[in-house]
């Protein structure tokens, strides 16, 4: 599956940014990009697109009002150098909010999230979307791994990088635990430890203080018991 994106930006420097990003990123394909937001309005009312990087500061129309004014708005990821607006993107049920200038790890992060999410399929209209266990993608050295959450076994930090065990292989990834969480669905990945993160599925063996996972002992972090526990009573 590939996200068509559109990025719309009234500053070329920003605007070429978010473009060499799409392009670096393998589930992503760059439909088109503008600087003149009444144009873009005018491709959007025309064209499909699944996602959108919009700045909300810009001249004349915002980049609120031009989401606003789509009839058919797809998926939207803002972008500005103001982080006051935060609040008031998430009312428009962005995918994330992207504050400049973006890093590559984070605006990797964003698009994961809307990767997944677009490939959860409506039930119907107004329903509750129902997760259909998207892959995610792990930045690796240069490359971008595609991986199903499904096969991870557990996620070790291992001092700056995170190390994403499954039976086949180990990915490497300069993140943080915080990020790994992120990345993950919530409902299937529980932290432990300072160090772990644990994919409950491969749960073999709860001990005292430990839990099994592939045979592995994982120890479980005393300021985590508490809420691994209240995790696996639902």
């Amino acid at each position: 599956m590939k996200i068509r994106c559109t990025v719309i930006d009234d500053e070329p420097f920003a605007l070429d940014l978010i473009k060499d990003y799409i392009l670096r990123t393998p589930f992503l394909e760059l439909a088109e990009s503008f600087s003149n937001p009444f144009r873009a309005l005018d491709y959007l009312n025309r064209i499909r697109v699944d996602l959108i990087f919009l700045d909300i500061n810009m001249p004349e129309l915002s980049g609120i009002e031009l989401y606003k004014s789509l009839v058919t708005p797809p998926k939207v990821i803002f972008t500005t150098a103001y982080p006051e607006f935060a609040a008031e993107s998430y009312e428009y049920n962005a995918v994330d909010y992207l504050v400049k200038p973006v890093k590559y790890e984070r605006f990797l992060k964003a698009v994961n999230k809307a990767f997944s999410l677009l490939q959860q399929p409506h039930k119907e209209e107004g329903s509750k979307l129902t997760q259909t266990q998207p892959y995610i993608f792990i930045k690796s050295g240069t490359q971008q791994v595609k991986v199903n959450p499904a096969d991870i076994l557990y996620v070790e930090a291992e001092g700056n990088y995170m190390c994403f065990h499954t039976h086949q292989k180990k990915i490497m990834s300069l993140l943080t635990i915080k990020d790994a969480l992120e990345l993950l669905p919530p409902d299937d990945f529980v932290r432990i430890h300072k160090s772990y993160i644990i994919a409950v599925r491969h749960l073999e063996a709860i001990e005292k203080h430990d839990v099994v996972i592939g045979g592995k002992k994982i120890p479980v972090g005393a300021t985590f018991k508490e809420h691994f526990l209240e995790f696996m009573r639902r």
